[in-house]
């Protein structure tokens, strides 16, 4: 006996004019998002393909370390390079620039909040949450301040300067051309392939509760005595409902035969995933998803993505594309708030020739740079140059292989080995003699005693500089011309109280910071080096 007898055999039903047909067509919005929250749980939260592109990028950058510069030479020690390893107690550098990261691509904000000492110094960064900082605006396009909010109460408020901009309070955001405060989150611009993603994956997983099957209708047309057509009542409708859903639906219940009879017949209303082409349609809306966030979409495990001939390939592309010009971003937003704290030319420079990725291609143009000079193609300054590094003596003249000779050339004229060594031997005679001299030392020497003893003056580039004196290291061109600049700047620091002996406050942090760079001995010197290079 079939479950529908009883409503076939039953007598009450309803009379009606004619059958009523109603089709429900369920939509869903799919507007952009705005909130940190749907960002962050619609997006890097429920999607995969979301999650792997901020991975994919947070980490990579996070991953190459810092160099810091002052002017153009670099320094193996700085107090920036400290707080850049160790921003707070609780994180270390890659922990920390990943979660910068990360709240930068997810949200299109990201903030920087910076502890001070007494000296006005840094010691402490924190990441904040972009949901919990409100911009304060103000007549201009520098903000009034940050507000720190939790639960809808202002917790602290972090003013800004209106002339420099300068602020407790760091904020990297991404382009947006709607807004003067606030970035655009790319997982706002994807927000209709995100939802194309996450509803499919939850269709699928309703499917398969459901047993595989697609969604459908039970037809029923029964008759009356006079030939009338009848409908169910309102009981009769919920008890079939029921047993529809007790004996048929769930995943407990796949497989089982329906038994129709009479007047009853099935009516497939949905689609199966075959026929929607589910596996394409994720593929899609998984590929916008990563081109949206600039990741080659075989980093996201997209099959049939052929745009590059492997993945070392496409993980160079990443770097080139990608993280280089979002780690250039940062390196200048960090110089700019870090950097002018310090009186020096501080520059904070990602190492980008520590990626591994970036290894190979270096290789390559290193060879090729290599062959151009020993053919004679380019000299050897022209070849450091397109390097990256700095200039040597005698490194501006072709060199060629010793054993090419012009067309009827008279191989005697050759030079001998000897000639050749007195023409380096005459070239190293007119170099400048860059090594400090013995009194530059003794008040390089004075200085490092007199800052020990006293607690105050000079800066970490100061203190390096005092050790190259001290250890009477020849100084390159650059080095002199960055002293005689220093000299120049500070000649005014004469003028201070305590910088001449039997002064009070005597020796001050000027005349320290003025020792640690030679002194007077070593002002005469850099101006004498400088006209001596001009000479030269």
């Amino acid at each position: 006996m079939a479950i529908f007898d009883r409503f076939r055999k039953s007598n009450n039903f309803q009379t009606k004019e004619s059958p009523i047909v109603m089709y429900n067509n369920t939509t869903y919005s799919t507007s952009t998002k705005e909130s940190y929250s749907d960002f962050a749980t619609e997006g890097y939260k429920n999607n995969a393909i979301v999650y792997r592109c901020v991975n994919e990028i947070s980490q990579g950058a996070s991953s190459v370390p810092f160099k810091v510069y002052d002017g153009n030479e670099e320094l193996e020690s700085h107090p920036v390079l400290d707080i850049l390893y160790r921003p707070n107690p609780t994180q270390a550098g890659v922990e920390y620039f990943q979660e910068i990261y990360s709240n930068l691509l997810i949200s299109g904000n990201s903030y920087e909040m910076m502890i001070k000492n007494s000296q006005n110094q840094p010691t402490e960064l924190y990441s904040l949450r972009p949901d919990r900082i409100k911009i304060k605006s103000s007549k201009r396009l520098t903000p009034a301040g940050y507000e720190y909010v939790i639960d809808g109460k202002i917790i602290e408020f972090f003013s800004v300067d209106p002339i420099s901009g300068q602020s407790d309070i760091k904020h990297h955001k991404l382009y947006n051309p709607l807004d003067d405060y606030y970035g655009l989150s790319p997982i706002s611009s994807a927000s209709a392939d995100i939802d194309q993603h996450n509803l499919s994956a939850r269709h699928n997983v309703a499917l398969l509760q459901n047993g595989a099957r697609p969604s459908g209708a039970i037809v029923f047309r029964p008759k009356d005595e006079s030939g009338q057509s009848v409908q169910l009542s309102e009981g009769q409708r919920a008890q079939l409902i029921s047993d529809l859903e007790l004996r048929f639906s769930g995943k407990n219940n796949a497989g089982r035969a329906m038994l129709l009879e009479g007047d009853f017949d099935w009516k497939e209303m949905g689609l199966s995933p075959k026929d929607m082409d589910f596996l394409q349609l994720k593929n899609t809306s998984a590929r916008d998803i990563a081109l949206c966030f600039g990741v080659p979409a075989q980093l996201v495990g997209i099959p049939d993505s052929q745009t590059y001939a492997n993945m070392a390939e496409a993980r160079l592309a990443l770097y080139e594309e990608t993280i280089i010009p979002i780690m250039k971003r940062m390196e200048s937003d960090l110089t700019e708030w870090l950097g002018n704290i310090y009186q020096e030319d501080i520059k904070i420079i990602y190492d980008v020739d520590s990626i591994p990725a970036i290894a190979e291609r270096r290789r390559k143009i290193y060879d090729n740079i290599t062959v151009a000079v020993r053919e004679g193609i380019i000299t050897r300054n022209e070849a450091r140059q397109r390097l990256g590094l700095e200039p040597v003596d005698g490194g501006d003249d072709i060199l060629v292989p010793a054993t090419l000779f012009p067309l009827g050339a008279d191989t005697d004229t050759n030079l001998t080995p000897s000639d050749a060594g007195k023409m380096v031997y005459d070239i190293e005679e007119k170099a400048v003699n860059t090594i400090p001299t013995d009194e530059m030392a003794e008040e390089a020497q004075k200085g490092l005693d007199w800052r020990k003893e006293f607690n105050r003056g000079g800066t970490a580039v100061g203190v390096a500089r005092a050790n190259q004196l001290i250890n009477k290291e020849r100084l390159s061109q650059d080095t002199v011309k960055r002293m005689n600049s220093y000299f120049a700047r500070h000649e005014v620091d004469k003028q201070a109280e305590g910088f001449n002996y039997g002064e009070d406050g005597y020796p001050s942090a000027g005349r320290i910071a003025w020792a640690l760079w030679g002194g007077d001995a070593g002002q005469a010197w850099a101006k004498r080096k400088i006209k001596e290079f001009d000479d030269e």
